[in-house]
């Protein structure tokens, strides 16, 4: 299996400043990709979030097999965590979302009051990835177009705060990976939902990888679509996807690098169907 790793340096950068902004903030909303929740949770997240109240929220679950989507939020709350299935985009699930804020705020305002402080705006920190759909989440769920969107990593650059709704502040910040993936599985997962640049990715690699899976797990959806079956290789796959396609080069030869290409963005976009990468 191929190495995938990438740590630009405003992602070094982000992760000093974290550290100074988690003193402020008093709710972690950290969204992980449906399809991979294990690979996109971040263990600097993690460890700097024990003390806050924390909600995971499973971003793009309309991605992700339902069943293992639910295997996955009952894993997490075994572990004491609030969590959540969203599919961003079409804003579904958000009153799941909204409920889930509402009592980690409430437990705070509890503190609070005890304390003697009245009135001090919960605020929230959404912290993620990239590329697992924050801007789009957040937006979604301040009801207005705040932050900016994309679909490939690093499109968030620099702190923000949002005001969500009365009493309560929001904190948007830059998707951050940690700077040593040693899992192999972890790698590779987080090459193939898009959470890594493209450009420090070996594509060939990545297609055969994901290839070997889609045999595995969708092996009906290659033969119905490319005529791809469970025996062939990478090479012979490539080349029936670009036939199917009439992906051809000059000549009449199929191009098997379109070819990888295709299966890879759609793979991304959930036309291959609803594959979860991981299970608890």
């Amino acid at each position: 299996m191929a190495v995938y790793n990438w740590y630009p340096g405003h992602m070094a950068k982000a992760k000093r400043a974290m550290l100074e902004d988690i003193k402020l903030i008093d709710v972690i909303v950290e969204l992980v990709d449906a399809r991979a929740p294990f690979a996109t949770r971040n263990p600097d997240i993690e460890n700097l979030g024990r003390e806050k109240e924390r909600i995971i929220v499973l971003n793009k679950a309309d991605l992700a097999n339902d069943e293992v989507t639910d295997e996955w939020i009952a894993h997490f709350r075994e572990d004491g965590l609030r969590a959540v299935s969203l599919n961003s985009k079409e804003k579904q699930g958000f009153k799941s979302v909204d409920r889930v804020i509402d009592e980690a705020a409430s437990k705070k305002r509890e503190r609070d009051l005890k304390r003697g402080i009245k009135n001090r705006p919960v605020r929230l920190m959404v912290a993620g990835i990239p590329n697992v759909g924050k801007s789009t989440f957040i937006n979604s769920l301040c009801k207005k177009n705040i932050a900016k969107t994309g679909n490939k990593p690093g499109v968030t650059k620099g702190k923000q705060w949002i005001s969500v709704k009365k009493g309560v502040d929001l904190m948007d910040t830059p998707g951050i990976l940690w700077p040593r993936i040693d899992d192999p599985s972890s790698q590779l997962n987080l090459a193939l939902i898009g959470s890594m640049n493209d450009e420090a990715i070996n594509r060939d690699d990545l297609a055969g990888e994901l290839i070997s899976i889609m045999q595995k797990e969708a092996g009906d959806t290659l033969n119905d679509r490319y005529g791809v079956t469970a025996s062939d290789t990478l090479e012979e796959a490539l080349v029936k996807t670009a036939t199917s396609l009439s992906m051809l080069r000059s000549g009449g030869e199929p191009d098997v690098l379109r070819a990888r290409d295709h299966l890879i963005t759609a793979f991304r976009s959930g036309e291959l169907g609803r594959i979860s990468l991981e299970q608890p």
